[in-house]
């Protein structure tokens, strides 16, 4: 069991959690090395995961192809400290106490990997950028 206190957690949600949430998600277990815990959902999630977004994961020494589509529920938010949305709107509770942010980002569904790429370059930038405010250090990444 993680202990909330002492170990910062990330919710990243979208719309399928098929794609951005999912490849942050993947950043952020990766670069944080255990350091953060985190969780995805979307609000109206797929069956499973966008495969060009495990391609461009994989591309980056990350593997998330066996990563589950979850749908959004109350608990998940209410578990972490960060929520971190992706085009979900008005979906996503709000509970006082919490720092939300909205990543504006384009949607990988229907997208070739060479417009996947960008989106997964900016994912990484950001999620690097929240480890800073969370006071971690990111780790290396697996090389490929």
């Amino acid at each position: 069991m993680t202990d909330t206190t002492t170990t910062p957690s990330a919710l990243f949600v979208c719309v399928h959690n098929a794609g951005r949430s999912q490849m942050a998600a993947g950043f952020l277990r990766a670069l944080s090395g255990g350091a953060v815990e985190v969780r995805s959902a979307g609000s109206a999630p797929k069956d499973t995961i966008n495969p060009v977004a495990v391609e461009a994961m994989a591309e980056r020494g990350i593997d998330i192809h066996a990563e589950q589509p979850k749908v959004l529920t109350t608990e998940a938010v209410q578990a972490s400290d960060v929520v971190i949305t992706m085009g979900c709107g008005d979906a996503c509770p709000i509970f006082p106490g919490k720092r939300y942010e909205d990543w504006q980002l384009d949607d990988p569904a229907g997208q070739g990997i060479d417009a996947v790429r960008p989106i997964r370059d900016e994912i990484e930038r950001r999620v690097r950028d929240l480890l800073a405010s969370l006071d971690v250090e990111p780790v290396a990444l697996p090389t490929r």
